[in-house]
């Protein structure tokens, strides 16, 4: 499954919209995507799953790419 994470880049960054980035991690789950970016420092706000005519409409942006973390 193919998850979008929406996070600060700072653990210690207060959530601003404006500073909100995204990426997007292949995983079996919410928890399992949060364990393999856990080690980046990112202040993560949300996580969710990418499907259907979500996932097509995220495919059409030109810097779509998808992290497979081990």
């Amino acid at each position: 499954m193919i998850f979008k994470v929406y996070y600060q880049k700072s653990i210690s960054e207060v959530p601003v919209r404006e500073n909100t980035k995204t990426i997007f991690v292949k995983g079996e789950s919410v928890r399992d995507v949060r364990n393999k970016i856990a080690d980046r420092g990112f202040n993560v706000e949300y996580v969710e799953e990418v499907k259907g005519a979500h996932l097509e409409y995220e495919q059409q942006n030109e810097d779509f790419k998808v992290l497979e973390i081990g």
